[in-house]
């Protein structure tokens, strides 16, 4: 068992083997980067998601199980609070409402995932979908 002074110097050993780079004095480069663009786009039009060819992007994997149904009480609370993908809208909210109402009922033999790509487009209305 070590004593708290012998404890003392063993860190002190340990700082003093540490060693420690001096630091960098050279006058920084003031210049920024030249970036040169491919293209003439404004960053709104960089920042918009493309849509052509996306049509079916939700693609719903093959469901195994005998008799399955979804429900039309479900259908109904997804389709009560549709997202319209309007500016004062929160769409994190949607998703959060959408995963507490999905993850409500389950069904033997089916992924929870694929219920909810069956059910989103139901929540999505106007501009959203």
């Amino acid at each position: 068992m070590r004593t708290r002074s012998q404890a003392r110097k063993r860190r002190q050993q340990q700082v003093q083997q540490t060693s420690v780079e001096p630091p960098n004095l050279e006058k920084p480069n003031n210049n920024p980067p030249i970036v040169t663009m491919a293209d003439n786009r404004t960053m709104a039009q960089l920042l918009e998601a493309p849509t052509e060819g996306y049509e079916d992007a939700i693609v719903i994997p093959e469901i195994t199980a005998n008799n399955f149904e979804i429900k039309h009480g479900l259908l109904n609370l997804v389709q009560n609070k549709q997202f319209f993908g309007n500016d004062k809208e929160d769409p994190h909210a949607h998703i959060r409402y959408f995963n507490k109402i999905t993850s409500t009922m389950k069904i033997p033999n089916v992924p929870n995932t694929s219920v909810k790509l069956m059910l989103f487009p139901f929540s999505l209305e106007g501009a959203a979908y």
